[in-house]
């Protein structure tokens, strides 16, 4: 799905990568200024979690949950309260909140080693669908984690990591001054020789 003229963003923070990416790669960026008028259709949303579940995963054991809140509902305010710092200052304006958990043991006790690092792909790829349907992301880790098991009842192999925000870009200037110039401050990444250890 092209994103339409409407739907561009007002802050544009194009990747100035070393070689070609995928669209959706190269105009990724984590935005904390929101739409709070926007909405997030039920197709939209269901994409990206059909993405997140496709996402690979170690043995198949496929273990992420989602907690999903739309604005305007008790469950995001739930959410929006266990922010911390920044974060509450702005997150209240998504269109929708994403709680990511890490099913760190099966039901039967045995350890899933890698339930963090399946999470984190398929968050990834919640996030790169999300891209391709006109929308944006920001990932969070600043949150009161206690009140999210306790609001969810969560179970003790359950653990919540990170909350993502997804909704329509708004203009930068909507923030306050010190998250404005995060919001437009050039992206910057370590280059491939320092990430890269070694290659044939």
């Amino acid at each position: 799905m092209s994103i339409s003229e409407s739907a561009l963003p007002t802050t544009v923070r194009t990747a100035e990568t070393s070689t070609p990416i995928v669209d959706e790669l190269t105009h990724r960026w984590s935005p904390r200024s929101f739409d709070a008028d926007a909405t997030v259709s039920d197709q939209q949303l269901d994409a990206m979690l059909e993405a997140a579940r496709w996402a690979p995963s170690a043995s198949n054991t496929q273990p992420r949950r989602f907690v999903v809140a739309r604005r305007g509902s008790h469950r995001f305010d739930t959410i929006v309260g266990a922010l911390m710092g920044f974060n509450a200052a702005w997150a209240a304006d998504a269109s929708v909140l994403v709680v990511g958990i890490a099913e760190t043991t099966s039901v039967e006790g045995d350890v899933r080693p890698y339930a963090e690092y399946d999470l984190g792909q398929a968050v990834a790829h919640l996030s790169v669908q999300a891209q391709a349907e006109g929308l944006h992301t920001h990932q969070m880790a600043g949150v009161e984690w206690e009140t999210i098991t306790a609001a969810f009842d969560l179970a003790e192999n359950l653990k919540p990591m990170t909350i993502t925000a997804v909704g329509v870009v708004a203009p930068a200037d909507r923030l306050v001054e010190a998250l404005a110039e995060r919001e437009t401050a050039p992206r910057t990444r370590l280059p491939l020789s320092e990430l890269v250890l070694a290659r044939d």
